[in-house]
């Protein structure tokens, strides 16, 4: 059985789930941790023009075999095609290299250069709206393991499996969710930062294609697990990040939309 050290337990504990069975992304703030905030920023992504991770959508969501796990392909008909991921002209007005979530439109944006960006659909629950600011991904995780929040295993006993342990007279902790297609958090997670602290606001993956575009019970920010893999191999740690309920036709959200320092729970 995988063990963890309790630094690394407070952070998993903290990442929540895309199922509208298993709610909330985070229910407590807990411990935290600071981390010396990047000196350089993420490196812009080339030129999309010719990119073969764009274009015709049962290419991109065909089955893959990541790691070993086997992602089952996607039913994209029955997806709004406005959620397929896509190069669009950047509305952001950000720097080339920045994620921009715009959680009115569900819609996540990864800055490239030349006027463009990768736009994702995303699905978003309750904690998907609860935090809006400026921060950064200051770390990502391959097939993460979950660990449901203590007060989510009291209203459902069933997830009690789950629960971290630690194991006696030691820093070391147990438990949680296998990784696997059905984890919550799918084939990666993305754990946001603000000011040198963990925001316990997450971009991850979900096996609940279907939840892509609307908003439900539970979760923060998800996308589709072929989705997920793509962001996470164009994104480095320390990525800038923006997150707004909306951009305006400017392009650049405005300092009412983006307060900083902002954390609303």
């Amino acid at each position: 059985m995988t063990k963890f050290t309790r630094r690394r337990l407070l952070a998993l504990a903290a990442t929540g789930a895309a199922s509208a069975v298993l709610t909330g992304c985070s229910t407590s703030s807990g411990n935290r941790t600071s981390y010396a905030a990047p000196s350089f920023p993420a490196m812009p992504p080339p030129s999309l023009g010719n990119d073969p991770a764009f274009g015709d959508p049962a290419m991109m969501y065909a089955p893959v075999n990541d790691a070993g796990y086997e992602i089952p392909p996607v039913p994209f008909q029955n997806i709004d095609p406005r959620f397929y991921r896509q190069v669009v002209p950047d509305p952001t007005g950000e720097q080339p290299g920045t994620v921009v979530i715009d959680t009115s439109a569900h819609y996540l944006y990864l800055v490239s250069g030349y006027g463009e960006a990768i736009r994702y659909g995303v699905g978003l629950g309750r904690a998907g709206f609860e935090w809006a600011g400026r921060g950064n991904i200051q770390w990502k995780q391959t097939w993460p393991r979950w660990f449901p929040p203590n007060e989510m295993i009291d209203r459902q006993p069933e997830l009690e499996k789950y629960r971290a342990r630690q194991v006696p007279r030691t820093n070391i902790w147990e438990g949680g969710m296998q990784p696997g297609v059905q984890n919550p958090l799918g084939a990666r997670a993305l754990y946001i930062y603000q000011n040198g602290k963990d925001t316990l606001y997450r971009i991850h993956g979900s096996p609940e294609w279907a939840s892509i575009g609307k908003s439900v019970s539970s979760g923060c920010v998800r996308l589709i697990n072929q989705d997920v893999i793509d962001l996470y191999s164009r994104v480095a740690d320390g990525t800038p990040i923006v997150v707004t309920s909306g951009l305006p036709t400017s392009g650049r959200p405005t300092v009412s939309q983006i307060p900083s320092g902002v954390l609303r729970i």
